[in-house]
């Protein structure tokens, strides 16, 4: 029998054909179903990314104020006005200062010689004095270790040479105000004024009272990274912020409370187009209503206390 003559025959072979086209388009259509789809979430990616990035300024003030109302009263903030946290360098240049760029290249590479003995000491604590009554005992560091933290260098460039040392005192801005503390006073060849080395250490960083803010959350807040420095009124200060490389720089506005100091970063004229990732550091000066005093600087970013110092300086903070 002839399937050309058969009607249920070619009804069959009919059925047959459609059911093989509808799983050939299905298989076809599929791979570019998902690309569609997988195409689709990145675009609400991207929206949302924008959505962040293009957030309001009141949202970075909102979490200033997050960090602000955390840390009043908080068990971090009853510990940190009881430490000793310095908010200068701890290493002091000469009062001279230095007697050729020569000498200058030699400090800021750590370019040192040993010429002599340095003490060894039996004593291990030393005292921070505010002056006002209050003091608080801190770990003594020896003059060998105090030598090393900015003699770390033994190249053949420019050198400064170290003759002795003794211990003495000095007088550095900290996080309670300006006290008088243990150095280590090394000689160098050449000066009439010691090379002055902190002897006593910072006391723990206490854990902070709220996490750092979401990604992309807080109207996408810059990191505060360091404190440069402090007016000699207090009234302003000039602190190093992160920005990236396809903006303005960074804006720094600040929440001041009875207690503490609160940074807000953002960076200004973001522009569209290719950008790579790359973080830059830039000082920023921001005045203040009332000088600083011994009000906790903080950071909304990572709701954290801002340290002293520029990053790879001379003089490392106590974070």
């Amino acid at each position: 029998m002839h399937s050309a003559g058969n009607p249920l025959l070619l009804l069959k072979k009919e059925d047959s054909m459609h059911t093989y086209a509808k799983r050939l388009a299905s298989l076809l259509l599929a791979p570019l179903l998902s690309t569609f789809l997988l195409v689709g979430c990145g675009n609400d990616q991207n929206a949302d990314d924008v959505h962040a990035k293009s957030q309001s300024p009141r949202e970075q003030k909102e979490r200033a104020r997050q960090v602000a109302d955390a840390w009043k009263g908080s068990t971090a903030a009853a510990a940190w006005n009881r430490g000793y946290y310095p908010m200068a360098d701890v290493i002091q240049k000469p009062e001279s200062g230095w007697r050729t760029a020569a000498d200058q290249r030699a400090y800021e590479t750590e370019n040192f010689v040993l010429h002599g003995n340095l003490p060894t000491t039996a004593t291990v604590h030393g005292k921070v004095d505010w002056g006002n009554g209050k003091t608080l005992p801190r770990p003594l560091w020896g003059a060998e270790k105090a030598y090393q933290s900015f003699a770390r260098n033994r190249s053949e460039g420019p050198r400064l040479t170290v003759t002795g040392a003794r211990l003495g005192t000095t007088t550095i801005m900290t996080s309670r105000g300006r006290a008088s503390v243990p150095a280590w006073l090394f000689t160098l060849e050449g000066y009439d004024t010691p090379l002055k080395r902190v002897a006593v250490t910072p006391s723990k960083l206490p854990s902070s009272p709220i996490g750092q803010a979401r990604q992309g959350a807080a109207g996408s807040l810059k990191h505060v990274a360091r404190l440069v420095g402090t007016a000699m009124n207090g009234r302003s200060i000039t602190v190093n912020a992160t920005h990236g490389a396809c903006d303005d720089g960074p804006v720094v506005k600040v929440l001041e409370t009875g207690e503490s100091v609160v940074l807000y970063a953002s960076a200004a004229g973001s522009r569209s187009g290719p950008c790579n990732a790359e973080m830059i550091g830039q000082s920023v000066k921001v005045q203040l209503r009332k000088p600083l005093g011994d009000r906790i600087l903080l950071d909304a970013l990572s709701g954290r206390p801002v340290p002293h110092g520029e990053p790879g300086g001379l003089s490392p903070s106590w974070t």
